[in-house]
């Protein structure tokens, strides 16, 4: 699928975006992003669906002493994401092609994530593709395990339904997670929850956003 994004230009990513085939094989144990970068020790965040990646250029500017690992399953904006990461020469930003629910599941270290932010993921509206969608059960366990003592996962959508689901979700995984208010970043624009392009885009459009934050217990 091809939305047009280089519009020509060739987009170069080498050192900042990385494939599934670049990680070590699964037989080897867990994956630890942190070796990414150069100073693993420093706090880690992880933003799954990065889109063009405005997210993760604008708040890791704010944010230089964390490391910050998007992850993006469609290839052309993962391309365009690395490549910008790579323009503004971030060294605290890497962008990895991958699905990230078995990334979260399967290869990540107990306990490495501060913050998991998930901004306005694909809501798979159709009954029969529910389970396509990122907030599950396994991965709200999976959640949990990742993410540090305190840390958070922060949710944002548009979707009417699928706000429906993270609350039941959210209720559901109470003794994993306290529910509370969102905040908004500080690379949020005034009056925005998040300010992603697709955030920018749906406000156009009038719609209204959900927001939530759950903090690990």
């Amino acid at each position: 699928m091809s939305f047009g994004l280089s519009r020509g230009r060739e987009l170069q990513f080498d050192g900042y975006g990385l494939d599934r085939s670049d990680l070590p094989p699964f037989e080897e144990g867990p994956w630890d992003p942190r070796t990414l970068f150069e100073n693993p020790d420093h706090r880690f965040e992880l933003e799954i669906g990065s889109g063009k990646g405005t997210f993760l250029v604008q708040q890791s500017v704010l944010q230089p002493e964390t490391n910050h690992l998007g992850i993006e399953w469609a290839g052309e904006f993962f391309r365009y994401a690395a490549d910008r990461v790579r323009r503004h020469a971030m060294k605290n930003v890497r962008v990895l092609h991958d699905d990230a629910s078995e990334i979260v599941s399967h290869r990540l270290p107990d306990e490495i994530c501060e913050v998991v932010h998930l901004y306005f993921s694909d809501p798979w509206p159709k009954t029969r593709h529910h389970k396509r969608r990122v907030v599950q059960d396994e991965t709200m366990r999976a959640f949990h395990r990742v993410i540090v003592p305190g840390g958070e996962l922060r949710l944002v959508t548009d979707h009417d339904d699928l706000w429906a689901w993270y609350e039941d979700h959210a209720g559901r995984h109470q003794d994993l997670f306290e529910r509370g208010e969102f905040e908004s970043p500080e690379s949020a624009g005034d009056g925005e929850v998040v300010g992603t392009n697709f955030e920018r885009k749906f406000r156009r459009e009038g719609r209204p956003f959900h927001s939530m934050t759950l903090r690990k217990r």
